[in-house]
């Protein structure tokens, strides 16, 4: 019993059956001035041409998410739309729509009025009152069983108030919802979305994880050495290092703040010399070769060749210290290849274990480059190629 009386405690309800009573308001204000059943005909014939208008789309949708779903005008639910028609199809479906509104709306305010009518109707009856005959029930006489009527046409009115409600909000999500194209545009625009989280993700990992690892490494190094000097040099490589991070954690955090910032502030490998530096100053040697022009690479492709060379060289103080680095980075008309090895010291990383030489990859990947990642001729190799078109 309480399941079936909580629709008539929910305001959708209400709001729902207000919907279908709209529909009809000006097509009833017609009737009372003509008196006669073809100005039905007539209303349902405007509304074809005007359901073909690109806007009406919209003050349908907005109509049918506020009253039908209870959902705010300004809701990003993709169940019912609510910009312009942008095809024929769309509109098509919009004029199918108001005459089903129009016909619905019709037949539950009917309904309605005659079921409430009805019950007062029987009550009356069963008091011994007069009452005009009604369009539901022929009543003749006064007989006190009238009474034991009003409770089917009371069952009767709560059917017509619930469920009408629920039949025009599935047309809505049917005839107002997103056409084929419009649901494809969504999701390639929520791919987006998660494709940019990614990158945010992998762009924080690899920016603030190596800051990390230096500070770290240059730490303990100081503290082994027991020499003022070089806890000086430590000091001073960990706070630039810091300090370079904290601009990458506010750039990244400008993006999120603002969606349409551009890109072009990410650091490229022309900004390598860094985090050369700060490898140099954790006490790794590092050996670069670079054999042509950087500054003719892509940008997309330089920024991510950057965060490669990056996690790479976090990795190699992470995982082995202190240890020679070779960096190999080579610039053709076609392709940018990168390359970094160091000798193994170290526990051998499982295939999957971490998301740094994942995030390696799948920034190859993205680019429609490939990625190499493990022991060679006893050195660690990370060896990556990434087109340049």
């Amino acid at each position: 019993m309480a399941r079936m009386l909580r629709p008539f405690g929910r305001a959708v309800t209400y709001t729902r059956l207000l919907h279908l009573f709209i529909a009809v308001v000006w097509p009833s204000m017609w009737l009372f001035i003509e008196e006669a059943w073809w100005t039905w005909v007539v209303a349902a014939a405007v509304l074809a041409p005007v359901g073909l208008v690109p806007a009406m789309r919209t003050v349908e949708g907005l109509q049918a998410r506020l009253l039908l779903t209870g959902h705010r005008p300004d809701n990003e639910s993709t169940e019912i739309v609510v910009a312009p028609s942008a095809s024929w199809g769309d509109r098509g479906r919009l004029v199918v729509w108001l005459e089903t509104r129009l016909l619905l709306g019709c037949a539950t305010s009917f309904l309605t009025v005659q079921l409430l009518l009805a019950s007062v109707d029987l009550v009356s009856a069963a008091f011994g009152r007069d009452v005009e005959e009604g369009v539901l029930l022929l009543l003749d006489g006064h007989y006190w069983w009238h009474i034991l009527l009003v409770p089917l046409t009371l069952v009767a009115l709560a059917v017509t108030v619930v469920a009408p409600g629920r039949l025009i909000t599935a047309l809505a999500r049917r005839l107002l919802g997103p056409s084929p194209a419009e649901r494809l545009a969504a999701m390639e625009e929520r791919t987006e979305q998660l494709l940019e989280r990614t990158r945010i993700a992998r762009e924080l990992h690899d920016s603030i994880g190596h800051a990390l690892t230096v500070a770290v490494v240059q730490a303990g190094a100081a503290r082994a050495a027991k020499d003022p000097a070089f806890t000086d040099r430590a000091l001073d490589a960990i706070e630039e290092t810091g300090r370079a991070a904290l601009e990458d954690l506010e750039r990244v955090l400008g993006i999120l703040r603002e969606s349409q910032r551009p890109v072009s502030s990410r650091p490229t490998l022309t900004d390598a010399d860094r985090l050369l530096e700060s490898a140099r100053a954790s006490g790794a040697k590092v050996d670069v070769d670079v054999t042509g022009p950087l500054d003719t690479v892509p940008g997309p492709v330089s920024r991510e060749g950057y965060r490669i060379l990056q996690e790479s060289l976090t990795n190699v103080l992470r995982h082995a210290g202190a240890v020679p680095v070779r960096i190999r980075i080579e610039v053709d008309d076609s392709s940018l290849g990168l390359e970094v090895r160091n000798p193994l010291t170290a526990e051998i990383p499982g295939p999957g274990r971490g998301s740094g030489l994942r995030g390696i990859r799948e920034r190859a990947a993205l680019l429609g480059g490939r990625a190499h990642t493990g022991p060679d001729e006893g050195d660690w190799q990370v060896q990556v190629e990434l087109p340049l078109r």
